[in-house]
């Protein structure tokens, strides 16, 4: 049975292995996944994110980030799903938590953080937002 939304499928997963305290989560890999978790882990949100190629299916494996035993990510939320897709020009894209937190971002240039899409003077379809 194929996932209607793989992304939010990588969000509940980080938020429930968060919640039980486990240091890291593997999840199965696709590129959006990848680059998602990439941004995360820039923006200092993840410990390490890697690419473990077992079996028929490469698995994504994410080493979470704790700071005196309590979670870096306090809030992470999916905006536009497939039901509903949100999109938003260079001008509107969110401010999350007043510049403290981050929304992801999906561009034509690719996956990116909306501080570097602002920059790169990008809009695009917001993924999530993380704080």
């Amino acid at each position: 049975m194929t996932m209607s939304d793989p992304l939010a499928d990588l969000l509940t997963r980080i938020r429930n292995a968060q919640r039980a305290g486990l240091p890291d989560v593997e999840l199965p890999s696709s590129s959006l996944k990848r680059e998602v978790a990439r941004v995360l882990k820039e923006e200092g949100y993840l410990e390490e994110v890697k690419e473990v190629a077992e079996g028929p299916f490469p698995l994504l494996s994410i080493r979470l980030r704790y700071h005196e035993g309590k979670p870096a990510i306090r809030m992470l939320r999916r905006v536009s799903r497939p039901g509903l897709r949100v999109y938003r020009d260079r001008r509107r894209l969110p401010r999350v938590q007043n510049g403290y937190g981050v929304a992801v971002i999906s561009t034509s240039r690719g996956v990116m953080s909306d501080r570097e899409a602002r920059a790169l003077g990008e809009g695009g379809e917001i993924l999530c937002l993380v704080s």
